[in-house]
């Protein structure tokens, strides 16, 4: 049974293989796991998810990074929330099984928050905006990949998870450079951020700040990898059976 892994970041890509990959781009890490890097966002996303299961994925994971929104999470805390909530307000269930199966493997190695999860179709980028969003889905963290990911898995009926690290807590407000060095396709473009810096240098200290919380997430990320094949070779029951 193949599981597919959804990936936005090439940062996060590299958390499960060492392999060079193209964003849009499909790899397989073992027999069983199959990772899309597809760039960040609900479509890239949406197509990642569509092609891993043409692909043969049986099951789907959204894995990356996630900001926080409960002021208690800090960065490199792992997120494996029960379930997920859309910017539409929609409730969407994780595999009741396959989620118990992977907290009670990780659990004995990690500190897991299961919280609920929510999408943002923009990048989240204040402290404001995270306590906002924070009241108004009851949610620990947010991201933009999960919801659409898992929407896939549900038109197919297939398992779904999300393994997500906290990556910028919720009092931390993202330096400006990310935004303005975002291109159409949400990727951050490196001599936009470079021109960005030159011309507003106080920005470095921020985005240290960021890099060392990113590196945190990282870390997590590559704690759990040592464990996707006691994860991605959990049987998910045939309910015809």
């Amino acid at each position: 049974m193949i599981t597919g892994f959804v990936v936005a970041l090439p940062e996060e890509v590299r958390t499960l293989t060492a392999k060079k990959m193209a964003k849009g781009q499909t790899v397989s890490i073992t027999d069983g796991c199959i990772i899309a890097y597809s760039g960040t966002g609900v479509d890239n996303a949406e197509l990642a998810a569509e092609k891993l299961v043409a692909l043969g994925a049986a099951k789907l994971v959204s894995w990356g990074c996630a900001a926080a929104l409960d002021p208690t999470l800090s960065a490199g805390t792992l997120v494996l929330p029960s379930e997920l909530v859309g910017a539409d307000q929609m409730i969407l269930n994780i595999d009741v099984n396959w989620h118990s199966h992977t907290v009670h493997k990780l659990q004995a190695h990690l500190s897991i928050n299961t919280g609920r999860l929510a999408e943002s179709s923009v990048l989240v980028a204040t402290s404001a905006e995270k306590s906002t969003l924070h009241i108004n889905t009851d949610a620990v963290a947010v991201d933009m990949e999960s919801i659409a990911i898992a929407k896939v898995a549900k038109k197919y009926s297939l398992p779904f998870l999300a393994i997500r690290a906290i990556a910028d807590p919720a009092d931390m407000n993202l330096p400006n450079s990310i935004g303005a060095s975002l291109n159409q396709q949400g990727d951050v473009e490196l001599s936009k951020l470079l021109l960005f810096l030159a011309l507003h240098p106080g920005e470095l200290p921020g985005l240290i700040k960021l890099g060392l919380h990113f590196n945190s997430a990282q870390k997590t990320l590559k704690r759990v990898a040592k464990h996707l094949n006691e994860i991605s070779q959990f049987q998910i029951a045939d309910p015809a059976q």
